[in-house]
């Protein structure tokens, strides 16, 4: 389940489906990827062909997955509950 997000615009498109304010236009797949990440209990059930699913370097350990080719979906993991959910520009 998702917990909390850090990015409102994203927060805002998972509780409406208003994506007016996502920085990327891509709202079909980001709701796949946020459902599917809701529904998850690990991390590693977002690996899935074509999401792209990969660990991040650093502390707290981050994960991400791909929206398209320059923009992530990443988040932390607390017990079985994705938070701090986030869209981030890889470049």
């Amino acid at each position: 389940m998702i917990r909390n997000y850090r990015n409102k615009a994203l927060q805002l498109f998972a509780t409406s489906g208003d994506g007016s304010k996502l920085p990327v236009q891509n709202e079909d797949k980001i709701r796949i990827l946020l459902a599917r990440l809701d529904a998850s209990v690990k991390p590693d059930d977002m690996l899935l062909p074509g999401f792209g699913f990969h660990g991040l370097q650093g502390k707290p350990k981050r994960y991400a997955v791909k929206v398209n080719k320059n923009f992530r979906i990443t988040f932390g993991w607390s017990e079985e509950d994705a938070i701090d959910v986030d869209i981030e520009d890889y470049h």
